[in-house]
């Protein structure tokens, strides 16, 4: 039963990756008293993090909508994703807003994405309430990061009113709020930061006594009610039965079969909706994200959120290899098309491109966006190929080649000094600033092409055993530089089709590191590993010990094999060079050249040299 209110707030939670969003919100949900206590959510950490990805990587990837109550109020929250590559999601989300929570870490301070976010929506005129979270970090440098907050309002500011903003203090996990800094030992709780929320942000800037409009946000799908529309009611009201268009078409109507108000966690279905309110309309099956919903009374659209456009694009196609099929629910091009298509209904940083030999050009935020994509729906049963990431580069005004440059900010301990700069000085990267934040951290702000960051992150995390904190945020477009020199050594290839055995494999192994075990299927063309020289080479892993009568005491040896390097996704995609693909199944990831064949591979290289040399 949908509780009685008379006052509404809606408010977006944004921040940057890990600073503790998710966590905050639990601590509101969980403190006004959503759940009984024997509830399973009282016992879960992030629980609006639903989703299997977000849980094992510990990021919010969808925005996500809930609702609280405060004695006569209800406050709808917006939980938005902290990461540079879902930037779409924080965008199509925060028009529902009328203030936001901007959380910020005590130790690490203002980030690149925690720039993005703010400009966004101090741009849209919302209302922003400050919180220094995590303040029981050892190494927090509260006064130092309030400073920093503040020149940021500063720089970004529109008007002198958006420099008055509150500054609330947090420790997130423990579900503690302060007006003042104190103590994180000290007993607290969420009240002060929901009073704040109610004195601070405003009610929502609605018209109700005009006709009915509503931009559409955000996507859903009820198994019977088909495609479900989300979005804040600008003005007017609507009832159950309404006939509304999407405007300003009028050709078609559509009628309202069904409303729903977020409470809690849950919808609850409802007769009416007043203007101020976010609400899950069904019965429109052919709305799409950014359109006006409204009535035959008024026809104009809504003005609707302009989204970042893609910095990178990859290939991808109907998995070819001699496994293909084997392992995948959807093989085929045009089960790959429909899915496709219907990513790019709720992802609007997502563009897809058809292409003439039958593969799409598919392109996006980021490489977490679009391996996030690709992981999904690889456990929904799809098998593809996908090739190298690239760059997109586009003409200027002066026709002009131009490029994404990013900036790029690490804090790493003070020990890895050395691995920073000689890693980002081979990528072209120029130093912007580098300074201690700490006796033990330093942190590096550096800027760079899109094209320099392709794999740095996962080479990074590796180098600095796990310890590197690594964002970037996009600062504009710079006329194409040099090209980068060649980052990777070459690869140890299958010669033949077959079963890997040990004997074979202990071959590999003294050139170089392998990806694959004894008893794994191989074919010829796939990439078993990572030469320690320049070039790739061809090995038999498929070749066992020949058997003779004879026996020795150097025949009779146990082969010691070390254990194969499993890569992920993400790391797959980052190790692709341009002449070699990536086949996605959902129980494989395996690595390939484009030709399988040597022969293949020898006649396009000739090819390659005559075509230089004309």
């Amino acid at each position: 039963m949908q509780k009685v209110f008379k006052d509404i707030r809606n408010v977006a939670v944004i921040a940057h990756v890990d600073h503790g969003k998710t966590t905050l919100v639990d601590a509101l949900l969980k403190q006004t008293h959503l759940f009984r206590e024997n509830q399973e959510e009282m016992q879960q950490e992030r629980i609006l993090d639903s989703n299997s990805l977000e849980r094992e990587r510990g990021i919010t990837i969808l925005a996500k909508n809930c609702a609280i109550f405060y004695k006569e109020t209800k406050i709808n929250i917006i939980d938005t994703p902290g990461h540079a590559d879902f930037s779409g999601e924080v965008e199509r989300t925060l028009s529902m807003a009328d203030g936001a929570l901007l959380i910020v870490d005590a130790q690490e301070g203002p980030m690149p994405q925690t720039r993005f976010v703010l400009k966004r929506a101090l741009g849209l005129g919302l209302k922003i309430i400050v919180i220094i979270n995590k303040i029981d970090k050892k190494l927090a440098r509260v006064e130092t990061v309030k400073n920093k907050i503040e020149n940021l309002f500063l720089e970004l500011a529109a008007n002198d009113e958006q420099l008055e903003f509150p500054i609330l203090y947090a420790v997130g996990r423990e579900g503690k709020v302060f007006r003042e800094l104190k103590s994180a030992k000290e007993s607290g709780d969420v009240l002060p930061l929901i009073e704040t929320i109610i004195e601070f942000i405003p009610r929502p800037k609605v018209e109700k006594d005009k006709p009915f409009k509503m931009l559409i946000s955000a996507l859903d799908y009820n198994p019977h009610q088909g495609r479900v529309l989300i979005g804040k009611v600008q003005q007017g009201k609507i009832k159950v039965g309404d006939q509304v268009i999407i405007a300003p078409n009028q050709n078609q109507t559509f009628k309202v079969e069904s409303l729903k108000l977020s409470s809690g966690l849950d919808w609850i279905k409802v007769n009416e909706v007043t203007a101020g309110d976010i609400v899950a309309i069904s019965g429109v099956n052919q709305a799409k994200i950014g359109q006006t919903l409204a009535t035959l009374e008024d026809t104009t659209p809504l003005p609707s959120q302009k989204i970042s456009q893609p910095t990178l694009h990859l290939t991808i196609g109907p998995n070819t290899s001699p496994l293909a099929g084997k392992e995948g629910k959807f093989v085929t091009s045009r089960q790959l098309e429909e899915r496709l298509y219907r990513e790019l209904e709720t992802n609007l940083s997502l563009r897809l491109e058809k292409l003439d030999n039958g593969k799409f050009k598919l392109s996006g935020r980021g490489e977490l966006h679009l391996a996030i994509l690709l992981e999904t729906m690889r456990r929904e049963g799809y098998e593809m190929e996908v090739g190298k990431p690239e760059v997109i580069v586009k003409p200027n005004e002066k026709g002009q080649l131009v490029e994404p440059w990013e900036e790029l900010s690490i804090v790493v301990p003070s020990e890895y000094q050395g691995v920073i700069t000689q890693e980002l000085g081979r990528r072209l990267a120029k130093l912007i600033k580098m300074e201690p934040i700490s006796d033990q951290e330093i942190e590096f702000l550096y800027q760079l092409p899109t094209r320099s960051l392709l794999g740095l992150r996962s080479l990074l995390l590796t180098k600095t055993k796990g310890t590197i904190l690594f964002s970037s945020q996009i600062l504009d477009y710079r006329p194409v530089g040099k090209s980068l020199p060649r980052l990777r050594s070459g690869v140890l290839i299958a010669a033949t089709s077959g079963k890997v055995l040990a004997y074979g494999l202990h071959t590999a192994q003294q050139r170089g590191i392998t990806f694959v075990e004894p008893g794994e299927e191989v074919y010829e063309g796939m990439i078993i590993g990572k030469n320690a020289k320049e070039q790739d080479i061809e090995i038999n892993v498929c070749k066992g010990k020949k058997l003779t009568n004879m026996r020795s005491k150097s025949s009779d040896g146990i082969i010691q094999l070390a254990p194969p390097v499993k890569l992920s996704l993400e790391q797959s995609l980052d190790f692709l060079e341009d002449d070699e693909l990536l086949e996605i199944t959902p129980q494989s990831l395996r690595l390939r050249k484009k030709l399988l064949t040597e022969i293949e591979r020898r006649r396009a290289r000739r090819q390659e040299r005559f075509n230089q040399s004309c």
